[in-house]
């Protein structure tokens, strides 16, 4: 394998503009970072479009695969952590709002939810629509359901949001009232993701599933299956069409493709590029991409040495392949990301933030400001995080030109998320999307969550995140999230060299299913809508 050493002359330069420029090819990659290299398989996905307009057949059954599994796995929407929880409880659960394949929001459990300031709101309820075991909705049960999430003794995931509930009050069996602590007028969005589906007031078995959703749960073993059957009493005629859904985590990537080619599986997530590409060429099974808001990160703890000292940070910052990430180790199916986690598409961009180029001047410029230049770093990658494994060879191998020795240690993916994320001091993470930036920036770079990823804290930036909430004017609003965005550029140790592109595998039998930016698998929802050709 070839080395960047000093002794060739222009051999640093020459492979720092073939990164830059992403001129190498898959092949020299793989070269360089070493014969026989095993590509990471963390992409988030998407199946694909259901181009004709058929009309869909009821009954039958899906097989199912996630790429999470684990004896964490849980039906509980405060406890959800990734993918696989995620679909699980929408299969069972409903949420008083959701979002459509735009990620525009549309009632759900509640037929209508309105506020004049963004800090009252009124919730009135969809009439008629029955838990599993028959019991009819009440507000009660809403209350009791985004109450939970404020009890520090549950340890919800959403505990950071929940926060801003001031009071939540049954108005009549029909009604609820929230007021916020303060004005947030993506109130209606927050409620449409996975934490706030609602439950049966005073759930404490939450192995059984009971809630509104499209699916009754009959079976569920955590890190191995659930199980559910039509709800013949789903508040939305006509769905969902499938009497059954088997829904598999299925952890290791080519035994996900190889069911699905061989019929033992309809659809599956979390396809590498390497099986988008296989998968496309067949007239059988379909893939589709789509651009979302999921990225793969670099996370430098900047509570600990040696991201403690700025410069180094910034130094990192100029060893990232973005480029050569993007169209080599993903093949083409992501976007460059600037160090921010707002993908250039999103309407709230700011534009003016360039990714950095590779530029071993300025890193090496940096690392002698923090006394690194011949120090030694270690960054820890697993597989199943899309492009860490990779990402963390080519940092190796640029870094040297800098004068900065790194160690990559490849660690299992199996207790990764407990064992290693947000713990070592330079390693990496991958986020799913969410619906607003809000959410994001709350749950993961705000000083006080509990997901800071860095550990970074910035009071102009907390102070913003906050004050952007209230803000109906949407050119002010535009520029508090860019102003936000400058900071986390510049200063917050969390990089984001690469957006993911979301692709799903499935067979051509199934039919309904198509690209949603909120997440894979239809907004991991795909179960509502699918249908089996006869």
């Amino acid at each position: 394998m070839r080395k960047f050493d000093k002794k060739q002359p222009g051999t640093d330069n020459n492979i720092v503009q073939a990164i830059n420029d992403a001129s190498l090819s898959r092949r020299s990659l793989i070269k360089l970072l070493s014969a026989g290299a095993v590509m990471s398989t963390g992409i988030l996905g998407f199946p694909s479009l259901s181009l004709a307009a058929e009309k869909p057949v009821q009954g039958g059954k899906i097989r199912a695969a996630i790429s999470n599994a684990s004896a964490t796995d849980t039906l509980d929407p405060a406890k959800g952590n990734n993918s696989g929880d995620y679909v699980r409880q929408f299969m069972f659960y409903s949420g008083l709002t959701e979002l459509d394949k735009t990620m525009a929001v549309k009632p759900a459990l509640a037929e209508s939810i309105e506020s004049s300031d963004g800090i009252t709101w009124q919730i009135k309820l969809r009439n008629g629509v029955l838990f599993h075991d028959g019991k009819p909705l009440t507000a009660d049960d809403v209350v009791w359901s985004l109450n939970r999430h404020k009890d520090p003794a549950v340890a919800s995931n959403a505990f950071k949001l929940a926060e801003q509930f001031s009071t939540i009050k049954a108005v009549n069996p029909q009604e609820v009232q929230l007021v916020l602590s303060a004005a947030n007028f993506d109130l209606p969005a927050m409620l449409a993701t996975s934490p706030f589906l609602i439950l049966q007031q005073n759930t404490t078995n939450f192995s059984k599933g009971i809630g509104t959703g499209p699916f009754i749960c009959k079976s569920f073993t955590p890190g191995v299956s659930a199980v559910g059957i039509r709800n013949p009493h789903y508040w939305k005629p006509g769905l969902p069409h499938l009497d059954e859904v088997e829904l598999l985590g299925v952890t290791d990537q080519a035994a996900r493709v190889n069911a699905l080619m061989s019929g033992d599986l309809d659809i599956v997530s979390t396809l590498s590029a390497n099986d988008a590409k296989r998968l496309g060429g067949s007239s059988k099974f379909g893939v589709l991409e789509s651009k979302s808001g999921e990225y793969t990160n670099l996370i430098i703890r900047t509570d600990k040495h040696p991201g403690n000292n700025p410069d180094f940070v910034l130094a990192m910052k100029y060893l990232q392949p973005r480029e050569m990430m993007v169209k080599t180790v993903l093949q083409g199916y992501g976007t460059v990301g600037n160090d921010t986690p707002v993908p250039p598409w999103h309407p709230l961009y700011n534009s003016s933030l360039p990714p950095r180029p590779v530029d071993l001047d300025k890193a090496k410029f940096h690392l002698k400001k923090a006394g690194m230049v011949g120090s030694s770093i270690e960054i820890i990658t697993t597989p199943n995080i899309e492009g860490a494994v990779e990402g963390g060879q080519l940092i190796q191998q640029i870094a040297a030109g800098a004068g900065l020795k790194v160690n990559v240690r490849r660690v299992p993916y199996d207790g990764y998320w407990a064992s290693h994320w947000m713990k070592d001091p330079i390693g990496y993470g991958s986020i799913n999307p969410r619906p607003t930036l809000d959410m994001l920036l709350s749950q993961f770079y705000l000083s006080s969550a509990s997901n800071n990823e860095s550990g970074w804290k910035n009071p102009q930036f907390d102070q913003l995140v906050v004050a952007a909430r209230g803000e109906q004017d949407q050119a002010k609003r535009k520029q508090m999230y860019g102003d936000m965005q400058h900071l986390i550029y510049d200063h917050c140790g969390t990089l984001v060299p690469i957006f993911v592109s979301s692709m799903d595998g499935y067979n051509k039998k199934v039919k309904g299913v198509e690209p949603w930016p909120s997440g894979m698998m239809m907004g991991y929802r795909f179960h509502e809508f699918a249908w089996l050709s006869a």
